[in-house]
């Protein structure tokens, strides 16, 4: 939110307008208050699932109730997507408002011990309120790109009309600062956001391999999952983050500028990872 209204603030002072900063902090207040009460409804629907019941999985619902005992967590809410692409994501603000679903393509090639080992990943976000950090930090990074192209988009015209009229030295800097900064700012906020992406997925891994004392369960599922070529069905940019895999197969780039704008951490890396943890 500070980095919203002050780029709202920056905004002002080039156009001499106050009512950017209103409309930032307006904005971040609305959509802090809608991704905290409606993002995992829109997420469970945006991805095809279905809520799937004790009588549908026992096998999932046994190991998921099991992991809650050991955790301490409450029973989150199961949901199946119609998939063949092995995938799983949890969702929801809290631990009363939690779902966890998972593809049938998972469902078919994971043993139990790696399915636990997918579901106490899952849980670890849900524990550690990652769904929460990230929805946020995704709308807030929507709104500094759109509010950058609006400012960039009145400033075209804008420019034509100073040049008619001409204007002072300290105006045409801050036109130029302001410009910059709608240039860089949504490159910017969306690279601390896969960065917070990526450290929040390392920490699931050790989260769930210490839940389920046993880190070569999921490592073998992620080395699965991610040796899988089937392309998730119903894929969403503005979701991929969520997955315990990203979705986006074949699109991220494994160069060092392309690390840096994954939703995930290099599979080896997480594998590497959980491999050299001593439980």
């Amino acid at each position: 939110m500070i980095v919203v209204v002050s780029i709202g603030w920056v905004f002002s002072q080039v156009y001499g307008d106050s009512s950017f900063v209103v409309i930032a902090v307006v904005f971040s207040l609305f959509m802090n208050f809608f991704s905290y009460w409606f993002s995992d409804k829109i997420v469970l629907a945006m991805s095809g699932a279905k809520p799937i019941s004790r009588e549908d999985d026992l096998e999932l619902n046994r190991i998921v109730e099991n992991l809650c005992i050991t955790a301490g967590f409450k029973m989150p809410k199961l949901y199946i997507i119609d998939d063949p692409s092995p995938n799983a994501f949890a969702t929801g603000r809290n631990q009363e408002h939690a779902a966890v679903a998972v593809t049938s393509g998972l469902r078919q090639i994971l043993d139990k011990n790696e399915l636990e080992g997918v579901i106490a990943h899952e849980l670890s976000h849900i524990g550690n309120k990652d769904i929460l950090i990230s929805t946020i930090v995704v709308i807030l990074v929507g709104f500094v790109a759109l509010m950058s192209d609006f400012f960039l988009r009145a400033q075209f015209f804008r420019g034509r009309r100073s040049d008619r009229e001409g204007g002072g030295q300290a105006q045409l800097i801050m036109m130029l600062v302001g410009i910059i900064l709608a240039i860089l700012a949504p490159i910017a906020a969306t690279l601390i956001q896969l960065a917070i992406s990526r450290k929040r997925e390392f920490l699931a891994d050790a989260s769930g391999a210490l839940l389920t004392r046993y880190p070569e369960g999921l490592a073998s599922a992620l080395e699965k999952i991610s040796n899988s070529q089937i392309p998730l069905l119903r894929v969403n940019k503005a979701t991929a983050h969520l997955y315990i895999s990203s979705p986006l197969k074949g699109v991220q780039s494994m160069g060092w500028l392309g690390k840096l704008f994954m939703t995930h951490p290099p599979v080896e890396e997480r594998i590497q990872a959980l491999k050299g943890l001593n439980i």
